[in-house]
Order: structure tokens, then sequence, then C-alpha cells
């Protein structure tokens, strides 16, 4: 029963987030924009000491997960604040299928950002080194992310006063890319933001994706990618349930 209450649930967050311009903007088209913008405006002031497309891809994969993330905590808070919860509690609907549903509605969002990215970089000239064994890994990397972040952006949803404020608490989630080695590499940057930079998260599962997508991967890097990405998925989702249960 659970099970179809979650594919209920995920059809119904993915139709609303279909159906909304400015949710299709930011989750499909952004990533997109953002492409077009580093690489052709940006991309020359840049010595990565390869072609730039293929270093800054992996970093907009990225952004493309995050860019998302915005309509899954408004939408999760709506879910709450105008009153469909408790229609939900009435129809003895699963309450875990209720924040499931926004979850995989959000990941499945973001894979059909990141092949859109990744269709528009090649056709841009992105040139990846990758076997089928470092695309599966790819794959699995930006599931766990996705996973992860989707996790925790229920969980700030929840949190929040209002859908507005909702949509404002994923914002440093958007942002904290930029802090990180999707642009440029951080030992570019000046003291303070280059540290920040060399630990903060994201870096290490950018790192995955560069070394994966070149042919390099680095284990190091992996293994921190993944810890961080099961600490986050953890918090998020005890952070979700409890808040839910206070809530609902």
């Amino acid at each position: 029963m659970s099970t179809s209450h979650s594919t209920v649930m995920l059809r119904r967050n993915f139709k609303h987030i279909a159906r909304n311009p400015t949710s299709v903007f930011n989750a499909v088209l952004m990533p997109i924009v953002m492409l077009f913008m580093f690489v052709y405006m940006l991309g020359d002031a840049f010595n990565v000491g390869v072609d730039y497309i293929d270093y800054a891809t992996p970093g907009l994969m990225l952004m493309a997960v995050c860019y998302g993330l915005g309509a899954t905590a408004t939408g999760v808070n709506s879910d709450m604040t105008k009153g469909i919860i408790n229609r939900f509690k009435v129809m003895d609907v699963s309450r875990g299928a209720v924040l499931t549903g926004h979850v995989v509605a959000s990941l499945l969002t973001n894979l059909i950002a990141i092949v859109a990215l990744v269709g528009v970089a090649f056709l841009l000239g992105f040139d990846p080194s990758a076997s089928l064994v470092d695309w599966l890994g790819v794959a699995g990397m930006i599931l766990l992310l996705g996973f992860a972040a989707g996790w925790l952006t229920v969980a700030l949803g929840l949190a929040a006063k209002s859908p507005e404020t909702a949509g404002m608490a994923a914002v440093p989630l958007v942002m904290l890319p930029f802090f990180s080695s999707a642009i440029v590499p951080a030992d570019k940057m000046g003291p303070g933001i280059r540290q920040f930079a060399e630990y903060q998260p994201f870096t290490s599962i950018i790192e995955t994706l560069r070394g994966l997508l070149n042919g390099t991967p680095s284990s190091g890097d992996a293994i921190t990618a993944v810890a961080w990405c099961v600490g986050i998925a953890l918090v998020g989702y005890l952070w979700a349930r409890s808040t839910f249960k206070k809530r609902a």
C-alpha cells in the first residue's frame, strides 16, 4: 500500500512541477543558460589546463541538481501550510509516501536537467574520456547527490513558516557551488575562500564527477563525496521525519 501511495504522490508532484513554467526554467533551462554563459562569455578568462567546457561541465551537472531544489522546498511547505496534509490523513495516505513522493519527483527532475545539460555540452564540444564503468559511476554519484539534496530540501521546506521562506531556504544550496571548484580550481581563489572551497561538500563531489568523466577517478575524492552525501541524506531524512511528525 505504501508503495502505491508513493507512486501516486510522485505523479502528483511531478505534474505540479511540469505545470509551473518557473520551476521548469530553474530546474532544466537555467543550467543550460549557465553553460552558455560560462563557456562562451567567461571560458577564455580561465586557465584550467584543459578545454574549459570539459572542466566546467561536471560542476554544472551539480548546479543542475541544485537549481531545482527551490520548487521542492516550496511544494513541501505548501502541502503542510495549506491543509493538504490533513486531507491526506483523512484519506489514510501514508505519511512516508508524502515525503518520498517529493524526494523522488525532485530526483527525476534532476536527471532530466542533467541529461539536457550534457546533451547541450556535447553539442558545444564536450569530450569526456570516461569508460562505460566511469559513466555508471557518474550516474551513481548523481543519484546519490540528488537523493541527499532532496531529503535535505524536504526538511528545509517542512521547517519553513511559509512557501516564500521555504523557497529562500534553498538559496544557500544554489549558491554553494559557486564557492567550490565548479567554475575555477580552488587553488586559484584567494585566502580564506580557497580553504572553504577545498573542504566544503560540493567540491569533493565535483572532483569525483570530473575524475570519472576524465577517466581518472580518485578513490580519495569518491570516498569523501559518498560520505558527505550519505551524511547529508541521513540528516535530511531524520530532520524531515521529525518535523513532519510535529507539524502534521
